[in-house]
């Protein structure tokens, strides 16, 4: 026999007041993860006003390349391969 647990509901109007913390926490878990990349890493690329960038934990940036700018839609889940420039 299974026996069901109790479980108090959470009321729409908590739920709701935990929803908005979630960009806060997603910024914060962002800042971490770009933070911990540095210091394990030495540097991370990132997309910074159109160009491809890579930062340095000393601060200094070097442009890798210039990004297109043209957006490709994609469903998620899906997997494109990039042509190898010749």
């Amino acid at each position: 026999m299974i026996h069901k647990i109790d479980r108090p509901e959470l009321e729409e109007a908590v739920i709701s007041r935990l929803e908005e913390y979630i960009p806060e926490l997603a910024k914060g878990a962002s800042q971490q993860a770009y933070l911990q990349a540095l210091t394990t890493c030495g540097s991370v690329v990132e997309a910074v006003a159109g160009e491809l960038v890579e930062t340095s934990a000393d601060g200094t940036t070097k442009v890798l390349r210039m990004l297109s700018g043209k957006s490709v839609p994609t469903r998620p889940g899906t997997r494109r391969v990039r042509k190898r420039d010749s």
